[in-house]
């Protein structure tokens, strides 16, 4: 499996910004945080709560990049609140009589969830028609493409492991991490990829409570986890491709891999950045426009040479720097689809068996 070193880690902070001040984010707890940003937003500004991997420290990832050009074009300031996948639209939901956010950046299966809590309303944004994994009913749509994956040490193991059963060996005692599903949408993923690799919830569990034996322990924030592996503090951890790429271009130590069964192929799914207008958002015309501008071709044609993901319009080819490398990265690889609808409605049993297993 070819390893794909590619900017920067994600964490569970949350940071609200605009696009001309990344430089100079303040980071908070969400859980602690509050007062909204958005209660002292300016007119001309619109407010985006998004899990957490497409910008970065730096400021040249791709929402970085996507914000100012925005700002650039049309005189709106982005606001930007960034938490875990399920967090964020927690807080969306706490806010329901009072809703702060315009705009929702998360992954599946809490686009799912925000969309049953009715904290999303229709809008199909431009481009939208090109884009394959879409709500059908237009209140959310994939801006990134992405993918499960598992991180490894390069430095420390010659190769990766190869099969989930590996992960149980005792080399990997507290050096292997995975994130908190419920919490982080990556870690949520662990949970449904191993549904699918052992073949239902029963065993899956058992599986992830055999695994406890070697983990460090509950992660809200994935992309803390990268830095982690690329320093050797663990040897495995859970990731996605996307952020992972991004991660690994200046992190030498990161690489890639797809875990199978014994016998088996290695696998993965879709985990695709999802986005949709907030029911009573405080700014409607201004995160439709956003919403347009991030699905126009301009920005979907620099998700892979920014972000290191794929573009969500099927009709913007994988193309630019890294591209090559994000095709052999997921040759061979066998992509199921989950379905998105049985697990957003048996979520919290599937939550509360693997909390029963593992003691999370």
């Amino acid at each position: 499996m070819p390893v794909v070193r590619r900017p920067a880690a994600r964490t569970s902070a949350v940071r609200t910004l605009t696009a001309r001040t990344f430089a100079a984010t303040a980071a908070f707890a969400l859980a602690g945080a509050l007062t909204s940003c958005a209660a002292f937003a300016p007119v001309d500004s619109v407010t985006v709560y998004t899990a957490d991997g497409l910008r970065n420290t730096e400021g040249t990832g791709w929402l970085d990049q996507v914000f100012a050009d925005f700002e650039a074009e049309t005189g709106v300031t982005v606001q930007y609140v960034e938490g875990g996948s399920g967090e964020i639209v927690q807080r969306a939901a706490r806010e329901r009589a009072n809703p702060q956010a315009d705009v929702i950046i998360t992954l599946p299966p809490f686009i799912q969830q925000a969309d049953g809590m009715g904290l999303l309303q229709e809008y199909e944004p431009e481009g939208s028609e090109h884009v394959g994994t879409r709500a059908p009913e237009g209140r959310w749509t994939a801006i990134v493409n992405n993918y499960f994956c598992l991180t490894y040490n390069t430095e420390e193991l010659e190769e990766p492991p190869t099969t989930w059963e590996d992960l149980l060996d005792p080399r990997f005692e507290s050096r292997l991490q995975y994130s908190t599903p419920g919490v982080a949408g990556d870690g949520t993923a662990v949970l449904i990829q191993a549904m699918h690799a052992f073949g239902g919830l029963e065993p899956a569990t058992e599986y992830l409570g055999e695994l406890q034996a070697n983990n460090v322990g509950p992660s809200s924030s994935t992309g803390a986890l990268g830095p982690k592996v690329d320093k050797g503090e663990l040897l495995v951890a859970n990731g996605d491709v996307q952020m992972n790429v991004a991660q690994s271009r200046t992190m030498p130590n990161l690489g890639i891999w797809f875990p199978a069964r014994e016998g088996g192929r290695p696998t993965t799914f879709a985990l695709p950045y999802t986005a949709g207008l907030v029911t009573d958002a405080p700014q409607p015309e201004h995160g439709r426009a956003l919403l347009d501008f991030m699905l126009s071709e301009a920005a979907q044609g620099q998700v892979v040479p920014v972000a290191g993901g794929f573009p969500a319009r099927t009709d913007v080819p994988v193309e630019g720097e890294g591209a090559e490398e994000l095709e052999a990265l997921m040759e061979g690889v066998e992509v199921f689809e989950p379905d998105w609808k049985e697990i957003d409605a048996n979520l919290p049993e599937y939550l509360d068996a693997w909390r029963e297993a593992t003691g999370g």
